[in-house]
């Protein structure tokens, strides 16, 4: 949280926004077939040859999504990439082409924006996806960053939320919590340098936790991963809004209902250590927290044999009837109507 103050710093007014696309769009090299045109024109010209193509966008605000006082530029470039190519692994589907459009304030120098593309340029390069195209604009209310993801799927391998049936199984990659608590820990950081800004963190214990937040990776292995064991999930979505949220996607889109077992979902070891120094329930922190960017799917019964040794999948409960609702089973074998508690894009003043 020290800063440099000697850092360079090129006031973006002098290279324009055509001079800024520019200079950003130079060290983006193109990796996909697919992409025939990227930045340089009206439009990028991609060709899938047949494969059906999938496309998600999503925008992260300053000081809605993202605080700038712990969160590094590059790793929120990062970040907002992984935030779409999670949405588009949870189609089944393998992420080719992003667009990025940022909006800004004049408070933010031309370096402060190499810094944020740079992480975006990471991500690209790690993920094997192209940058093909954007927009820039100026902002009164600080940074604004909208990604769309673009990716492509073999025909009839598209996975939907509203595919699950009744004796599926309810299966969740990773584990979860890790990302929200991280954020809980950054927020309490953050509340001790206002008051001593001489005071510097010690993360070490939280090392997995503060990275499960600032620098979340979305699940592209687990798309390979299905296809080599041959499973074609029956519904899938990526656990962004909380798990408790998703699962209850998949039951209304699916009409289904499910049984959840409490004692099944995956809490990493850091994950409890920290609930229990906060006095808060890992369950509650695994069901609400959010941001974990893991995939939650149901698949079908007769390819338990082909997960069940995998520690990358967890079996986590199971999809019963619309008419037996939705259940969390507690450690007590008693059921609890499971609640929409996670995130939510438009909170109301009185909440």
């Amino acid at each position: 949280m020290i800063e440099d103050k000697n850092q360079q710093r090129t006031d973006l007014g002098q290279i324009g926004e055509f001079g800024l696309i520019d200079h950003l769009a130079k060290n983006f090299e193109i990796k996909q077939s697919s992409t025939i045109k990227g930045i340089g024109d009206d439009a990028a010209v991609l060709d899938f040859k047949g494969d059906k193509v999938v496309v998600s966008t999503d925008f992260l605000v300053e000081g809605v999504h993202f605080d700038l006082s712990y969160m590094p530029l590059k790793h929120l470039g990062y970040k907002a990439v992984m935030v779409n190519l999670s949405d588009i692994y949870a189609m089944n589907a393998q992420a080719s082409q992003v667009t990025v459009s940022i909006a800004v304030s004049n408070r933010f120098p031309l370096e402060a924006i190499e810094e944020l593309y740079a992480g975006i340029q990471t991500a690209c390069n790690i993920y094997g996806v192209d940058l093909v195209g954007g927009d820039t604009t100026s902002s009164t209310s600080g940074l604004v960053i909208s990604v769309t993801a673009i990716g492509h799927v073999d025909k009839d391998n598209e996975v939907y939320r509203s595919g699950a049936k009744p004796n599926d199984l309810l299966v969740v990659t990773g584990d979860l919590g890790a990302a929200y608590l991280g954020l809980q820990v950054l927020e309490r950081e953050k509340e001790v340098f206002k008051v001593n800004p001489q005071n510097q963190p010690d993360l070490d214990q939280y090392t997995y936790l503060v990275e499960r937040q600032l620098k979340p990776e979305a699940r592209k292995d687990i798309v390979k991963l299905l296809k080599e064991l041959d499973v074609k999930p029956t519904s899938m979505i990526d656990i962004s809004d909380g798990l408790s949220s998703e699962i209850l996607h998949i039951c209304k889109n699916s009409e289904v209902g499910c049984d959840l077992y409490e004692t099944k979902i995956p809490l990493d070891p850091q994950v409890i250590a920290t609930c229990e120094e906060f006095n808060i329930d890992s369950t509650t922190i695994a069901l609400n927290g959010g941001e974990d960017y893991e995939l939650l799917m149901t698949i079908s019964q007769e390819d338990f044999p082909k997960i069940k040794a995998n520690p990358n999948l967890t079996v986590i409960g199971y999809i019963t009837e619309k008419n037996s609702g939705a259940h969390l089973v507690t450690r007590a074998d008693q059921k609890i109507e499971l609640q929409a508690q996670g995130w939510k894009s438009f909170k109301s003043t009185e909440d």
